[in-house]
């Protein structure tokens, strides 16, 4: 099957348009219809990360390295390339890597040793409906991070079953004095 061919393709311009025009985009779509594999590409291929890298959040290792695997494959590359993953103990990641698979607490890492992700020009949360305590700390740190030293830095939250409503108010408001600093909060 053609990729191009999932329903989120339908999507494909307003997606771009959209994280062009706020930098923030939430996007619910059915299981199935292509977010993981195809959105990143989008992104990517639609220059939106402005020559940084493009990090996916994936709640699980094994996801960040299965999905990992098929959106090299279906760019004609191999893992670690163009395309790479980094989990606990694993690091498939090059300096040319533009789209990275990774989990939550290989984010935060990066936030310890980067403050201002300097690399990163856009970071999807995916399967966003997954919460953890992990996911939560990570948005708010993009999010304060997007208000304050990095206005370019894109930030797109996916799922499946998420009420986008509530994501989509929390990633238009300002902090106010570290209230309401959370998701759905």
């Amino acid at each position: 099957m053609d990729p191009r061919q999932l329903p989120v393709w339908a999507l494909h311009q307003p997606i771009l348009d959209a994280l062009r025009q706020r930098g923030r985009l939430v996007l619910v779509a059915a299981t199935g219809s292509g977010k993981t594999t195809q959105v990143p590409q989008m992104l990517l291929d639609g220059g939106l990360a402005a020559g940084k890298r493009i990090v996916v959040l994936q709640p699980r290792r094994v996801a960040a390295r299965t999905v990992a695997s098929r959106v090299a494959w279906e760019r004609g590359g191999k893992l670690g390339g163009e395309v790479g993953y980094q989990v606990r103990f694993e690091d498939h990641i090059a300096r040319d890597t533009r789209l990275c698979f990774v989990t939550e607490g290989i984010l935060l890492r990066w936030l310890q040793d980067d403050r201002t992700l300097s690399e990163v020009g856009i970071v999807v949360f995916d399967e966003f409906h997954e919460r953890n305590l992990l996911s939560d700390v990570a948005l708010a740190l993009v999010k304060e991070l997007g208000r304050t030293t990095r206005p370019d830095l894109g930030i797109v939250v996916m799922s499946a079953t998420l009420e986008a409503e509530p994501v989509a108010r929390y990633l238009a408001t300002e902090n106010q004095g570290g209230r309401g600093t959370g998701p759905g909060r």
